[in-house]
């Protein structure tokens, strides 16, 4: 092998560059970060409100294409994933929801010992410096930077006080003592720029000088002595390389990318190996299963005011933009523009938040391409908690192979009920008095859209991925078959080999997956450190006491 490093990390996004961090912190243990992509540098990236356009790039992007999808019409729905340092945390949304007290005991009741609330909430303290959260529940002094937009279009207040007075509750911090309700979003945002696992994490730790970073390097496979992890293969300006890890190797390639590795070193289903060509070195049919997502609509309602972000976007207020924040980093290319979230519950009965929404004023397509005509505003709006289970498994065992990719969406009867509820709770927080001034007619659904079959046909036609997969290889008890890694991210079957993103989730989180998936890299560090996790927090979160009788 060519070199040698303590710990290999392959992957280097939102979870892979704070094991970097973590791992390297002591500034005496080698390690290694392997890299496919190259580098985050240009504003398409750093610009905060240019989001749109580095998820659609193929520079940037792995271009995955899901399966076709019975249950929307055969549509194929996009798949971005990160090609690039810093990963998915330097294309996403940049919008940061650490996900509900209730996802982590659901986690720990599926065999995630110590991955509880209590347990993950000192690590995300750890990890984050909050500009505006809300104390004591927030860091105060982490390597991640979360700020606030200025929130200063009056939609924003409108929409909040419309959900309260359909009912609803004001929260000053979603990631804080309560999450249900509405208010102000948070995003990893810091001085203008997007503040991405590679800005945060990753140039920290390779400042100190023992940690190395290795970009288009394509991961073929990982090597192996016996059932001990000893190495990874990887390709690289057309030449193979190998590389040896003297303590462990960390995957943190994220929840597609990290079961197609597992897969071609020969761990997974066997028969999904052996089709593909593979020698199968442990049958673990949990490996590729699992695969999760949240799904969402648009919903568009014209504004009857010109106050909308639709102004801007001709290409001369673009072009103002972009001088404003190449020059001063300010104004409207600093924010997301996702400055207000929402969440709630969809029934009596259910625990906890299940449905969640974005706020933004105006009404456009996620990738930037199809503006309504005219000024309006829109809700990204859908379930949290999908009970449809998809898969990803490698088609042959060559590297540059794009894998099967399938979601399964709306595949459960109880998708579409907790969609339509979606919908009809929307419009009844738009239709209230806070939102007269603005409210115009509804673009999209329509307002004919009122019976279940035409709710159901538009979400046929519309739902579009959040872009959140996950739970691809499951963390659970070790004698569970269906679970890939233990509660201490270890891959069961064989020896110094871990999992450490957003594939170990057991089940998906609430919100946005950003910053759980840096939680479970800050916290897989301790584990592979041999360190005693972060003392268990003692704060107790909210949740609405009359939860089982009322809806809000």
């Amino acid at each position: 092998m060519n070199d040698s490093f303590d710990y290999i990390i392959i992957g280097s996004g939102s979870a892979g560059s704070a094991l970097a961090y973590r791992l390297g912190e002591d500034g005496r243990r080698r390690v290694l970060v392997l890299e496919f992509g190259g580098s985050d540098a240009g504003p398409l990236i750093q610009m905060p409100a240019a989001l749109s356009y580095p998820m659609n790039m193929p520079r940037y992007d792995w271009g995955y294409l899901a399966e076709p999808e019975p249950a929307l019409g055969g549509r194929r729905l996009v798949c971005p994933r990160g090609k690039v340092i810093g990963g998915s945390s330097s294309i996403n949304g940049m919008i940061y929801v650490r996900g509900h007290a209730g996802d982590y005991a659901h986690w720990e009741e599926s065999g995630a010992t110590g991955w509880g609330y209590a347990d993950v909430l000192p690590y995300f303290r750890r990890m984050e410096t909050s500009h505006g959260g809300e104390a004591p529940w927030r860091g105060t002094d982490g390597p991640l930077h979360v700020t606030r937009g200025p929130r200063d279009n009056p939609l924003h207040g409108a929409f909040v006080a419309a959900a309260e007075a359909a009912g609803y509750a004001a929260t000053p911090d979603y990631n804080g003592h309560r999450q249900e309700g509405f208010g102000p979003a948070d995003m990893t945002v810091w001085k203008g720029r997007r503040w991405s696992a590679a800005n945060a994490y990753l140039r920290p730790a390779m400042a100190r000088g023992n940690v190395r970073l290795v970009t288009r390097a394509l991961v073929d496979r990982i090597l192996f002595d016996g059932t001990r992890a000893v190495g990874v293969s990887y390709l690289r300006g057309g030449a193979r390389h190998e590389v040896r890890a003297n303590a462990e190797i960390v995957l943190a390639a994220g929840a597609i990318n990290s079961p197609q590795i597992l897969q071609r070193s020969g761990i997974g289903p066997g028969q999904v190996l052996q089709d593909a060509g593979v020698v199968v070195r442990s049958d673990r049919a949990g490996v590729g299963a699992n695969l999760q997502d949240h799904l969402e609509v648009y919903f568009q309602i014209a504004c009857l005011q010109p106050i909308t972000l639709y102004r801007h976007l001709g290409l001369l207020a673009k072009a103002r933009i972009g001088a404003e924040w190449l020059f001063f980093k300010r104004g409207l290319g600093a924010s997301n523009q996702f400055e207000t979230l929402g969440f709630i519950r969809s029934a009596a009965g259910v625990a906890y938040p299940d449905i969640q929404y974005h706020f933004l004023p105006v009404a456009i397509s996620y990738d930037g391409r199809a503006p309504a005509a005219g000024h309006g505003f829109q809700l990204h709006v859908g379930p949290m908690r999908s009970k449809s289970r998809g898969h990803v498994r490698i088609r042959d065992a060559e590297p540059a192979s794009a894998p099967e990719i399938r979601f399964n969406y709306m595949s459960h009867p109880d998708d579409w009920a907790e969609f339509r509820r979606c919908i009809r709770l929307s419009r009844e927080i738009i239709r209230q008095a806070p939102m007269d001034p603005y409210r115009g007619a509804e673009i999209q659904p329509g307002e004919d859209a009122i019976s279940d079959d035409a709710i159901d046909a538009f979400i046929r036609d519309h739902a579009e991925s959040a872009y959140h997969p996950c739970g691809t290889l499951r963390m659970g008890a070790a004698d569970d078959a269906a679970s890939v890694v233990d509660p201490h991210c270890r891959v069961i079957g064989v020896d110094a080999l871990r999992v450490a993103d957003s594939s170990i989730f057991p089940r998906i989180t609430n919100g946005n997956l950003n910053a759980p998936s840096i939680m479970t890299g800050e916290k897989a560090a301790d584990h592979i450190l041999g360190r005693a996790s972060l003392a268990r927090a003692n704060d107790t979160p909210y949740f609405h006491p009359g939860w089982e009788t009322a809806q809000r």
